[in-house]
């Protein structure tokens, strides 16, 4: 038995920068081992107290300087550490990275047909990109099975794991066979320190480097030349806020009341200004090639959620509508339905925009699994060959996605805020590639909006939920109803749902609440009691209200996945967002921009929250939210007026 963990080293978020070029400039920055990989070490040393003979080993991509970080595993109880560094995979995109570590791994001997058990531990994702995407590449790259987005597991008796999985409003129980891919979320169990015995051992083991030749890597899909995504464009994101208007007096009764009376009198309103406008370049008359082979179409998923398609799903088709406008040629928008009886809901993907649904039947298929849904996809991709592939940004999308990437060898592009058609020149060999999709999104901090483009059909990108507007209902209208009879083996059924739990789940009333009240980090003393009173009281006002939280407060199992709120979660538009014990920092703000108004409540002046916020209030939560609750009580509603009954 061998347990591997994928490790990758990182920047400190703070010191994380992006050339023009669109890569990182790792050369002045301090890293750590990526958070969520280091739940990925802990969850394997767990395992091996099942395992005591297991032999422990930590796998890593990057340049020489990885090393630090692999010698932190052996100092964590790890055996032998493994690094893969060539200037060769340098400007790798995620399914360049996800190629060559698999490629390193068989050349380790691990491999499908592998006579022992190995299990594959990995972070969910790393802070430097957030894509989630390189352990379901890795997996399929492997043709082994995975389980993503995952809290704790444990192996049975009988050689199999079993996963907590996180899904939107619950999780679900999962049970793998060996050999699969395990990525840890950071509610997993936390990574333990390195022990003194362990220190003295890692300064004297050997860290075994190898580059592309020696494990007969090809250069022909690795590197910035062989990635089938490139960055293209990338440009500073600016806040559009005015400055905030902080509340004033002594004590939580007089700046709770100051706060009111400045909200009354309307206060800064959300400006969307002009970026700086960059002097056009000169396009040079080189002639426009169609690259796309006879590609044409557009597709997406439309995901069930409780019987129901999921509205990330059907919020898709706003963009994949509007590139089809932009297409012309009559470019019609085809989505896929899968599972079982669920043919009634192709009517809500014609009305919202769709103009064929494929119909995938099969009783197996009722709750969703990577496994099958990515084998049906490349099926389709393959007799249908659409231009364009459409998920949403869900854990099920995020790991469906980049797994339906390798089997097309097309690449993904990750939580995309923007998706239009545009063009590249190629000045190599002097010519314009046109129509190309051109998927914005924000990276590094959201500090950055990158403009990735895709040169594989089909071009698939994921799109942040929330991001979108929902599609203009068309009652009546209908389209094309096509069934899809896929080529299923009994092996892409193996891994196992035991349970699905979801509750009420935020993520519905998040998209509709006209206020959302979240909690961060200086929330969870009181596990956020307090802001969730204050949602309570708003809705018992008759107002639209949710509560949402940070991604640490998930990270730290205060609340589910349905309810966050950022680059990694929703984007929301509220008319008033009230940001409670939140820091600021720049992922959250990603989700929440767009909102109406926001109000943020602070005991530290120098929060970052107040640089974004139109309104604020410097204080403890705890003594400044029961007297905006009892304010609340008394009829103040943010200016919201209830909904009538």
């Amino acid at each position: 038995m061998t347990i591997i963990s994928l490790i990758k080293q990182v920047p400190l978020p703070s010191e994380m920068k992006m050339g023009d070029d669109g890569l990182m400039e790792r050369t002045k920055a301090k890293s750590i081992i990526n958070v969520d990989c280091q739940f990925g070490l802990e969850a394997g040393l767990q395992l091996k107290k099942k395992y005591p003979d297991a032999k422990m080993i930590a796998v890593s991509m990057g340049p020489q300087s990885f090393e630090k970080a692999l010698r932190t595993a052996i100092s964590m109880g790890y055996d032998d550490v493994y690094l893969l560094s060539d200037r060769k995979l340098g400007g790798s995109d995620t399914y360049a990275t996800g190629l060559a570590i698999s490629t390193l791994l068989k050349y380790l001997g691990f491999t499908k047909e592998s006579k022992e058990p190995f299990i594959i531990f990995a972070g969910r994702q790393t802070s430097d990109g957030d894509t989630a995407h390189v352990p379901s590449q890795v997996a399929e790259n492997l043709d082994i099975p995975q389980a993503t987005f995952v809290e704790r597991i444990e192996a049975d008796d009988n050689g199999f794991i079993v996963a907590k999985r996180i899904i939107e409003g619950g999780h679900q129980m999962l049970k793998l066979p060996m050999p699969c891919v395990i990525s840890l979320t950071p509610t997993g169990i936390a990574p333990r320190k390195p022990s003194l015995v362990g220190a003295v051992k890692a300064r004297n083991s050997k860290v075994s480097v190898y580059g592309v030749e020696d494990i007969n890597l090809s250069t022909e899909k690795i590197g910035i030349d062989g990635s089938p995504t490139i960055v293209n464009a990338v440009q500073d994101i600016v806040s559009d806020r005015p400055p905030v208007m902080m509340a004033e007096g002594q004590g939580e009764k007089l700046l709770v009341t100051d706060f009111i009376a400045k909200f009354k009198t309307g206060g800064n309103t959300l400006q969307h200004k002009e970026g700086k406008v960059k002097e056009a370049k000169e396009i040079p008359d080189f002639p426009l090639v169609d690259i796309r082979n006879g590609a044409r179409g557009i597709l997406t998923w439309a995901e069930i959620v409780n019987g129901k398609i999921a509205r990330p799903s059907i919020e898709l088709l706003t963009p994949a509508r509007n590139l089809a406008n932009q297409l012309g040629d009559d470019t019609k928008i085809t989505s896929v339905l899968i599972g079982k009886n669920v043919e009634p809901l192709a009517q809500t993907l014609f009305e919202h925009g769709a103009d064929e649904v494929i119909l995938v039947e099969d009783a197996r298929l009722e709750e969703y699994l990577v496994l099958p849904f990515a084998e049906i996809f490349a099926q389709i991709s393959k007799e249908r060959k659409p231009e364009i592939a459409l998920f949403a940004a869900t854990t099920s999308g995020r790991e469906l996605a980049p797994r339906i990437g390798v089997k097309t060898g097309s690449g993904v592009t990750a939580d995309c805020t923007g998706l239009e058609i545009g063009q590249y020149v190629n000045k190599k060999k002097k010519e314009i590639v046109y129509p190309i999709l051109e998927s914005k999104r924000p990276t590094y901090g959201e500090s950055k909006l990158a403009t990735i483009l895709g040169f594989e059909f089909p071009q698939v990108s994921t799109a942040r939920a929330g991001t979108f507007e929902l599609p203009v209902e068309q009652k009546g209208r209908t389209g094309k109803i096509s069934i899809f009879k896929p080529q299923l083996k009994e092996e892409h059924f193996v891994v196992e749902i035991l349970d699905t739990v979801r509750g009420a789940g935020g993520l519905q009333g998040l998209f509709d609440a006209e206020v959302i009240v979240a909690g961060g980090r200086g929330t969870v003393g009181d596990e956020l009691s307090l802001v969730i009173e204050l949602a309570e009281a708003l809705k018992a006002q008759g107002i639209k209200a949710e509560w949402a939280c940070s991604r640490v407060v998930v990270d730290a199992g205060f609340s589910e996945y349905a309810r966050q709120i950022g680059q990694t979660g929703k984007t929301v538009r509220p008319k008033v967002y009230v940001a409670i014990g939140i820091s600021g920092a720049i992922q959250h703000i990603a989700g929440i921009k767009e909102s109406g108004k926001i109000v943020a409540i602070d005991h530290n002046a120098k929060a970052s929250i107040f640089h974004h916020a139109d309104f604020g209030i410097m204080g403890r939560y705890e003594d400044i939210l029961p007297e905006l609750i009892e304010q609340v009580k008394n009829g103040f509603t943010f200016g919201v007026e209830p909904a009538k009954k």
